[in-house]
């Protein structure tokens, strides 16, 4: 007997058709998979042997073969379980469905050991794929249901069981769909305030204006003054996510099995990898390549604290990501790509002792050791930061007096409110850190006044033709958060003062 079901296979954010054909035939008892499954798939005959045993059904004593289809694609995830389960029960005739076999649900799952269905990465990818197919219904673990509900249009059936799955398509007992409001609410995770920051207010402004325009920007400072706290209080400032910005998050999250994000959350990202993370996970990649930290930072922040501690090799590969706003992997039998919209931030110390150019305690790092340490991070990364921000230790009178500072809410209307401007000059969802050559000479044109400034400055400071167009996009945005649709010469100059190196005020 023979017997067929749609599923799909992963490839980077896609999913791609596999057709689950099973087949029983005489001969020894045996079973052989093929269609190029890997260990995760090739797995699937002990767990789906012991959860049909365990389920109080037959396993089949015949010669076993299970195809999955095109034989010319890996297939990975342990989400085949089901449909080769449900293939093996027709195949079998222990299932005789209710209904016709082109009316079947879609079915995903991973099956336990006593025919439990367990959770799997990349649902959404999937079930987005199921609704493009035009299948009406899909059955997936309980404990994928919410998220699978969010891709709308289609009707998603939680099962607990194999059992359950199975006396479904039976007609005995029907699986009630996914309702919302079965479900309790997310709740938005609180974030952390600007007005816990004390002084600082160059440091700031800085951080508003990055807000304001998806500026990356690097702080530099002795340790203790505040970087840290700033950089994780900028999600609490950034406009909240569309709709359709949360699809591609969620999307994002759920082929790298993360779950530590609420699928609801309008938040945008925030990841802040350890120094000690490899290439790999900062890039994404594998032997089944999987979205890494650039990646799930897409519409949100990267933040590197103790920047020169990362490898060399870690840093250099965020170069084209952060201009191109995409990761391209190659691999010899395939190539993918995943977005990587992220805004970067980074902190540092001026030194290995962190103590350099401190008003009150010594440095204590040779020359020599203080060259090593600044020549971590290479010229063209460091380009590529639109602001440089030196942050000094706060004045102890400054924090004896707990004088809180501007709240994050009143911020985060002003760069809403730069953003909206920003959209309706550029189009949706496109800030002043994305512009284009064209568009900067059309929107970010200076004054007479401000354009000999710039031109003063690139000849003294030798600036690269890249800094010049990241000043022009600051000065941009500067003059958005003003509301004021000329490039003013103060506006140039402001933007002129975040572009020195790092150790300009060292």
């Amino acid at each position: 007997m023979l017997s067929r079901l749609p599923s799909a296979a992963l490839r980077g954010l896609q999913a791609e058709p596999v057709d689950v054909e099973v087949d029983l035939s005489r001969g020894l008892p045996a079973w052989n998979m093929v269609g190029l499954p890997e260990a995760a798939v090739r797995e699937a005959r002990d767990r789906v042997r012991s959860a049909l045993l365990n389920s109080g059904f037959e396993f089949p004593l015949r010669h076993i073969t299970v195809n999955l289809s095109p034989a010319d694609r890996r297939k990975d995830g342990a989400h085949f379980d089901l449909p080769v389960a449900m293939g093996l029960l027709l195949a079998s005739e222990q299932l005789r469905p209710a209904g016709e076999s082109g009316s079947f649900p879609f079915m995903i799952g991973e099956l336990a050991l006593d025919g439990r269905l367990n959770p799997v990465p990349g649902i959404l990818p999937l079930t987005m794929f199921a609704r493009e197919q035009g299948i009406a219904s899909l059955i997936v673990p309980e404990g994928n249901a919410q998220e699978a509900a969010m891709v709308g249009d289609i009707e998603v059936l939680p099962a607990t069981s194999l059992l359950q799955a199975v006396s479904h398509l039976a007609g005995r007992q029907g699986i009630t769909p996914y309702s919302e409001s079965s479900q309790p609410p997310s709740t938005k995770p609180d974030l952390a305030d600007l007005a816990d920051i004390r002084g600082q207010l160059q440091a700031r402004r800085a951080l508003e204006i990055a807000a304001a325009g998806g500026h990356h920007m690097l702080m530099s400072g002795p340790p203790g003054v505040g970087k840290s706290m700033l950089a994780k209080r900028m999600p609490g400032i950034l406009p909240p996510l569309t709709l359709e910005q949360r699809l591609e998050v969620a999307r994002i999250f759920s082929v790298s099995g993360d779950a530590g994000r609420s699928l609801n959350d309008t938040a945008p990202p925030f990841r802040s990898p350890h120094h000690s993370a490899s290439d790999v996970a900062m890039i994404g990649g594998g032997s089944t390549p999987r979205p890494g930290e650039v990646s799930r930072a897409d519409f949100g922040i990267l933040f590197l604290d103790e920047l020169p501690e990362f490898k060399r090799q870690v840093l250099e590969v965020l170069r084209q990501p952060l201009e191109d706003g995409k990761v391209c992997i190659a691999r010899a039998s395939d190539t993918l790509e995943f977005p990587a919209r992220f805004q970067l931030l980074a902190a540092m110390n001026p030194c290995p002792c962190g103590y350099l150019g401190h008003p009150t305690r010594a440095c204590t790092c040779s020359p020599s050791q203080i060259n090593r340490y600044r020549q971590r991070i290479s010229g063209p990364l460091l380009d590529r930061f639109d602001l440089h921000v030196h942050v000094p230790p706060v004045d102890k009178s400054e924090l004896a007096r707990m004088q809180p500072g501007e709240a994050s809410a009143a911020v985060a209307q002003r760069v809403l409110a730069a953003r909206q401007r920003q959209y309706g000059r550029l189009g949706d969802g496109v800030v002043n850190a994305r512009m284009s050559q064209q568009q900067i000479e059309r929107f970010a044109r200076p004054d007479a006044e401000g354009a000999r400034l710039l031109d003063t400055a690139m000849q003294r400071f030798a600036l690269s033709a890249r800094s010049y167009h990241r000043i022009l996009k600051v000065a941009r945005t500067i003059a958005d958060l003003a509301g004021n649709e000329s490039l003013l010469t103060s506006y140039v100059a402001e933007a002129l003062q975040y572009r020195g190196e790092p150790a300009a005020e060292w």
